[in-house]
C-alpha cells in the first residue's frame, strides 16, 4: 500500500460510495429536518393553546433563530463540493473557488447564529425568569429545533457532495 499521495492510513471504505448510502443520508437529513421542525411548530401551537396556562407565547422573537437556520441551510446546499477546490481554467471566470467558500462560510455562520440565537432565547426568555417546564419547553424546542436543522444541513451536504462511481463529469 503506497502512503505517498495519501492523507490518512486507511482507504475510505467502499460503502461511502454506493448510491444506497447516498440515500439514506439524504432521507436521514429530510428526517431530522422534519422533527426539528415539529419539535418548534409543537412548542408554538401549544404556547398557544388553551392548555397553556401561563401569559408567555412563542412570538417573533422564537422564529428569528429558525429563520437564519432554515436559510443557512438553504445557502449552504446550494454550494457544490467540485467549487470549493475549483481553479480558475475548469469554470468560467476566476476565483470560483474562495466566491464557493465564502457563500459556504455564510451558510454556516447563519446556521451558527440560529443556533446562539436559540439559546441565547432560552436563557434570556425562559431560564433567566425561572420559568418551569411546561413554559421552559417553549425555549427548549427552539434549541432542539436550531440543532437538527444544522445537524441535517450537513448530513444532506455531505450527502449529495458524495463521489458515486457511476457518475460521469463532464466538461466542455
Amino acid at each position: 500500500m503506497s502512503t505517498g499521495n495519501k492523507l490518512w492510513r486507511f482507504s475510505k471504505p467502499q460503502w461511502l460510495n454506493s448510491t444506497t448510502t447516498r440515500t439514506t443520508g439524504i432521507y436521514a437529513a429530510g428526517a431530522l429536518f422534519s422533527l426539528g421542525l415539529f419539535f418548534f411548530i409543537d412548542a408554538a401551537t401549544y404556547s398557544h393553546s388553551a392548555k397553556n396556562g401561563g401569559d408567555v407565547h412563542v412570538q417573533f422573537v422564537d422564529w428569528v433563530p429558525g429563520i437564519c437556520s432554515a436559510l443557512g441551510m438553504l445557502v449552504i446546499n446550494l454550494v457544490e463540493k467540485s467549487r470549493l477546490s475549483a481553479d480558475s481554467y475548469s469554470y468560467s471566470g476566476t476565483g470560483v473557488a474562495w466566491k464557493a467558500r465564502l457563500v459556504l462560510f455564510l451558510g454556516f455562520a447563519l446556521m451558527a447564529g440560529g443556533l446562539a440565537g436559540s439559546v441565547t432565547v432560552l436563557v434570556l426568555k425562559y431560564v433567566v425568569r425561572r420559568y418551569t417546564f411546561p413554559t421552559l419547553y417553549f425555549g427548549v424546542a427552539n434549541v432542539i429545533a436550531n440543532s437538527l436543522v444544522m445537524l441535517s444541513s450537513v448530513i444532506l451536504w455531505i450527502a449529495q457532495n458524495m463521489e458515486e462511481d457511476y457518475t460521469y463529469n463532464l466538461a466542455l
